[in-house]
């Protein structure tokens, strides 16, 4: 047997002295058998006697007994079950008030078989319980008890997430079966995928993935899985329940990243888990829908033209990697002349493209191509004539003359570019 003896005596209130009694690892019943004493010559407390129960080398908790004064001795019984793989250990505190006295432990006994007087708690029934559900049964203890007596259930919840609470419900004196508790475990989360969906293929509107739910967190049976997937940016999701292990999401967005995530469900109320880790994917993009809208000319003037059309956005090009292009063609010396160039204005609210280095006097035929990595989309073709200019002059060698009498006449070659219709010469 154990014993402590603390002198209170020139000590401070809120002191401490501990005597911890070793682990305890059977898996059985013990009753912890000890005498004590708490006495002072004023009356007055020396202080408080307190006894905790700490599992698993866990926090101390609550004291499941204590007493503040006797003056003769006593004796008490503490009644404590484990079960493997738990173990505890009885830790006696004393705290001082300030007043002198003493206050002593002695033969503290650990005895392999119940109590005589105070009840053991028999062993819990496991309960299985789903997200955010209450799970309440009854814990009973055998044993006589008086009505003054406390009886104490500690608990251990083996979920991280898990809330545990205990009630005491007062019951007639001497019954030997008493309920006791009520358990309630919040949030336990079952079945989780330890790992993401798998993509098979890629649409521009679709994504095929393999579920990939065999690794999982939990157990049971599951009786539905379910497909969440969001655009990565922006607040948009949907789920889906899916009856096989491969799935094909439609109705989506081209050129849009989305994640997505399987959800697993278990028998019960609440026993749907969270969502598994995400696939992050991206849809291709689609073919433009139309080509640019309403071609119209701005300005013409001699040797450049500029264009103007109907904005577009990504309801257009499907795809958010574009480029437009502007298309022109024209005869000059005999032959007709191809040329492209790349338009930068298409962010704008009023875009337009200016076309340079022409010919005055010249039909050009122009059009827009919207292209995007699936696809290209033309603008119907705006035929256009640039404005007259000064014509060159007149071949110098082809200035010929022959005289008479009273005149000189005077023939000449056309200038080599008229750039327009000449209407007038003058000698």
């Amino acid at each position: 047997g154990s014993f402590m003896l603390v002198n209170t005596s020139g000590r401070f209130a809120g002191q401490k002295a501990h005597l911890l009694m070793p682990h305890l690892k059977e898996n059985d019943t013990h009753c912890i058998d000890f005498h004590y004493y708490v006495s002072s010559k004023s009356g007055a407390s020396p202080g408080i006697l307190n006894v905790y129960v700490k599992v698993n080398d866990g926090p101390i908790g609550n004291p499941v007994w204590n007493t503040s004064i006797t003056a003769t001795w006593n004796r008490a019984e503490l009644a404590i079950s484990t079960f493997w793989p738990n173990f505890y250990q009885v830790v006696f505190e004393v705290v001082t008030s300030g007043h002198s006295g003493y206050v002593a432990i002695d033969e503290v006994k650990v005895l392999g078989h119940p109590c005589t007087k105070t009840p053991h708690f028999l062993r819990l029934q496991s309960v299985e319980v789903n997200a955010g559900q209450f799970a309440t049964f009854q814990c009973t203890a055998n044993g006589g008890t008086d009505s003054s007596d406390r009886l104490w259930l500690q608990v251990i919840s083996f979920f991280p997430n898990g809330l545990i609470s205990g009630e005491r419900r007062q019951s007639e004196r001497n019954v030997k079966r008493k309920k006791l508790c009520a358990v309630n475990f919040i949030d336990i989360r079952f079945y989780i995928p330890i790992a993401p969906p798998q993509l098979s293929s890629v649409g521009a509107t679709y994504l095929w993935i393999q579920l990939n739910a065999n690794s999982i967190n939990g157990d049971g049976p599951i009786i539905q899985r379910e497909v969440e997937y969001r655009t990565s940016s922006g607040s948009w999701y949907d789920i889906q329940p899916v009856d096989s292990t491969s799935y094909k999401i439609g109705h989506l967005d081209p050129d849009t990243e989305y994640e997505i995530s399987v959800l697993l469900t278990r028998p019960g109320e609440g026993g749907t888990g969270s969502p598994g880790p995400a696939l992050k994917t991206r849809t291709k993009c689609a073919d433009p829908m139309r080509g640019p809208r309403r071609l119209e000319v701005v300005e013409i003037k001699s040797r450049q033209i500029t264009i103007c059309w109907e904005p577009f956005g990504y309801n257009v090009t499907r795809c958010h990697r574009y480029n437009l292009t502007v298309h022109y063609r024209y005869q000059a010396g005999g032959q007709e002349q191809v040329r492209e160039e790349v338009s930068w204005d298409t962010e704008s609210s009023h875009p337009q493209h200016t076309i340079t280095n022409l010919s005055p006097y010249t039909n050009v035929s122009i059009k827009l191509v919207l292209m995007n990595p699936e696809g290209r989309k033309e603008s119907q073709e705006l035929v256009v004539q640039t404005d007259e200019d000064v014509p060159s002059a007149v071949p110098l060698e082809s200035i010929q003359g022959s005289t008479f009498e009273e005149k000189i006449f005077l023939q000449w070659r056309e200038p080599a570019q008229t750039y327009g219709v000449i209407t007038l010469y003058e000698v």
